[in-house]
């Protein structure tokens, strides 16, 4: 007798779908989660009151048939349940914790990714970089750089790997914050990196010479600069402006103007741009010296005319996120459902 065949994955994660999600199957328009998932998370809260075992799959359902807020609730009560079951054997297991942020993010509830984050009674729940860096995205994006510094040093505290990622948010974190304590921060992290043989990005780097200079700290973005493989973007462009503008380096700053505003560049070759923001800093350094502020005003009217000037300010060009990076952020942009539970985004969420 022939030996009974397994289902392909597909077909049973369709089925699964099917139940949980009735009128969605694999290519079916998106509804709520039926009758069936209320019920189910009806028994798992039964389950809760009964102090009984909470299973790994019944998790993960959960974190899926989540819609709201309230419902986070529940599965704030089953993760504690869980990880209180199986703090000792979680080494190698399944991730929940970016599940859950992701959760969080989709639901626009950065506070319950954060109380969970850094409750204490969770420790090794959150134990990956990704759940860190997605709560701190969400905070940044919001603008409260306290609260996105505080995930950063809890996950520091935790002794959790950083990933390039996470240099990148927290370099960006304390740019934001300028303050001597952020710069502080910023410049012991980056020291910890380049001991531990870490490769830092050009992005990170950018971050952390923009707060160098915002806190007259010249030598360092200097140094900083320096390190940075290929300063070739518009950012490292004007960073390279900036950093000659407060070290009054005014000859070395008009022949790198001069020679971005030259023709034989061939036209497969990207030109240098440069922020309106940044040249106005130039023209205010050199208006007391004539002779210098008729040449910028020369060098200017080329660049203009080239094309080659960006309404962009230095921020804005910092806290861009590049089209080509695949980022979380991008690929929201791009969907309208969730791949969670299969329901429409936020329009404010997949619309930042």
């Amino acid at each position: 007798m022939a030996a009974a065949r397994r289902p392909p994955k597909q077909v049973v994660l369709r089925a699964l779908r099917s139940w949980l999600y009735p009128g969605v199957g694999g290519s079916g328009s998106p509804c709520s989660r039926g009758p069936v998932g209320e019920t189910y998370l009806r028994k798992l809260e039964e389950k809760l009151t009964q102090n009984k075992l909470i299973l790994k799959e019944e998790l993960r359902t959960v974190l899926h048939l989540c819609e709201s807020r309230d419902d986070v609730e529940l599965i704030k009560n089953v993760i504690y349940r869980y990880h209180a079951e199986n703090r000792n054997i979680t080494l190698g297991e399944y991730k929940f914790g970016p599940l859950f942020v992701r959760l969080c993010y989709e639901l626009d509830d950065e506070e319950s990714a954060a109380e969970l984050i850094k409750d204490q009674r969770l420790r090794g729940f959150f134990s990956d970089s990704t759940s860190f860096n997605i709560l701190m995205d969400m905070l940044f994006i919001k603008g409260k750089y306290k609260s996105a510094l505080e995930v950063l040093i809890e996950m520091k505290n935790q002794d959790v790997k950083f990933s390039k990622d996470t240099y990148v948010l927290a370099f960006a974190i304390c740019y934001k914050l300028n303050s001597p304590e952020s710069f502080k921060i910023c410049t012991t992290l980056r020291e910890e990196a380049l001991i531990k043989g870490e490769v830092l990005s050009t992005r990170a780097s950018c971050f952390a010479v923009a707060l160098a200079l915002n806190q007259n700290q010249v030598e360092k973005a200097i140094s900083i600069f320096s390190q940075i493989m290929k300063p070739e973007s518009i950012i490292c462009t004007n960073l390279n402006i900036m950093i000659h503008i407060q070290s009054n380096t005014f000859k070395a700053l008009m022949e790198i103007l001069k020679d971005a505003t030259e023709g034989n560049v061939s036209r497969f070759v990207k030109k240098h741009e440069f922020s309106e923001e940044v040249l106005a800093k130039v023209r205010e350094k050199v208006k007391d010296v004539p002779a210098l502020l008729a040449r910028f005003d020369e060098l200017y009217e080329k660049l203009h005319i080239n094309g080659q000037v960006t309404t962009y300010t230095l921020d804005a060009l910092l806290c861009h996120t590049p089209k080509d990076q695949k980022s979380h952020m991008i690929l929201l942009n791009k969907r309208t459902v969730s791949r969670r539970n299969f329901q429409p985004l936020s329009q404010s969420l997949w619309a930042e």
